[in-house]
């Protein structure tokens, strides 16, 4: 029987560029395949995470909040990144119509703004991260990995 184990990192940013960084250093780590829902309160950070996160991966690429598109798909020299936004979607059902699955069981990474709206719909191996505001101008930034 294999057990899988939890790593838990808890970070803080105090500002847009320590957000920014904290997604770049876990791009650093990332693999094809991975996917990782980012969960936390409007205005939390998750978007500056993600542009961390590409930037490290495609100096220069332009990041837009996917909520009126749900998906925006970049090309990096590694893999693609496709940054899901599930704010507006209302019934799990509508990830089908927009080939979520084949998304995350793909070769890319995704990354999930609001991913916890639909937890079921997330592969077994995905990844979480929470960013939640501390009310004194600092964020807290968890994640949770399986392996």
């Amino acid at each position: 029987m294999i057990t899988k184990l939890m790593k838990i990192v808890r970070e803080r940013s105090a500002s847009v560029e320590e957000t920014r960084a904290l997604g770049a250093r876990l791009a650093r780590t990332a693999e094809a395949g991975d996917v990782f829902s980012i969960g936390g309160d409007l205005g939390s950070g998750k978007t500056e995470f993600v542009r961390g996160f590409v930037s490290e991966l495609a100096a220069g690429t332009e990041v837009r909040s996917p909520t009126f598109s749900i998906v925006n798909t970049y090309k990096t020299p590694k893999f693609p990144v496709h940054h899901f936004d599930f704010y507006r979607i209302e019934d799990q059902r509508e990830l089908a119509s927009i080939g979520f699955d084949e998304y995350a069981n793909g070769d890319g990474v995704c990354l999930i703004e609001w991913g916890p709206m639909f937890p079921d719909a997330l592969p077994n191996h995905a990844k979480y991260i929470r960013i939640t505001d501390t009310g004194d101008s600092s964020r807290l930034i968890e994640a949770h990995f399986l392996f």
